[in-house]
């Protein structure tokens, strides 16, 4: 008996190459995509730390404290898609990459992870007042919920300070497992443990 659906031509020869590019992603590859993830981050961060610099230090208003590349092209400060979409592959990169971890840097990658759900949340609100025109409280431009309280500069070093400490703790104890994580980890980013040195005891005759 035939069940009518026809089979559609290399879906199985793409969903294997798919999984294996994720098998990729967690073990041979963990560590190379692990390092091109701290990239992204760091950049982002970076724009954040120079615009804090801008407004706090140098004492630009804030409509002119762009960060770095916000300067020759301020649009990337203005567009509520480019945030969104950073937003968006912070949180694939960690929803990804995290089956590579194990023990104490699997507990540390999931509460990145947890902040960077909300965070995702928050964009995704800012996102839709920007698309439909309607914002949260009748704010002039468009709001998040927790921006109700803090200012979207001060929030979002807010956030990109609490989901970037876990995951360094994470990725510090990945580098640097127990013993007993150790034995779980099927990629290569743990520092290599020296032999022991140590004489072993001499056997009785």
């Amino acid at each position: 008996m035939t069940t009518g659906v026809t089979p559609v031509p290399g879906a199985n020869a793409r969903d294997g190459r798919i999984r294996g590019w994720f098998r990729w992603m967690n073990t041979g590859g963990h560590k190379t995509m692990l390092m091109l993830f701290l990239i992204v981050v760091l950049s982002h961060w970076a724009e954040h730390i120079a615009q804090a610099i801008q407004i706090y230090l140098l004492g630009w208003p804030i409509p002119e404290a762009r960060g770095v590349l916000g300067i020759p092209f301020p649009w990337l400060i203005s567009s509520e898609w480019l945030h969104y979409a950073y937003a968006v592959v912070m949180l694939v990169g960690f929803i990804v990459l995290a089956p590579g971890f194990t023990g104490r840097s699997r507990t540390w990658w999931n509460v990145a992870l947890g902040i960077q759900v909300w965070h995702h949340i928050e964009h995704l609100l800012l996102l839709g007042q920007a698309v439909l025109g309607v914002t949260i409280a009748g704010r002039a431009v468009p709001t998040s919920l927790v921006q109700l309280i803090v200012p979207r500069v001060e929030l979002h070093l807010i956030y990109n300070s609490l989901v970037f400490v876990p995951m360094v703790m994470a990725m510090f104890h990945h580098r640097y497992p127990l013993r007993r994580e150790r034995k779980h980890m099927a990629c290569g980013c743990a520092v290599p443990v020296a032999p022991s040195t140590r004489p072993r005891p001499a056997s009785a005759s």
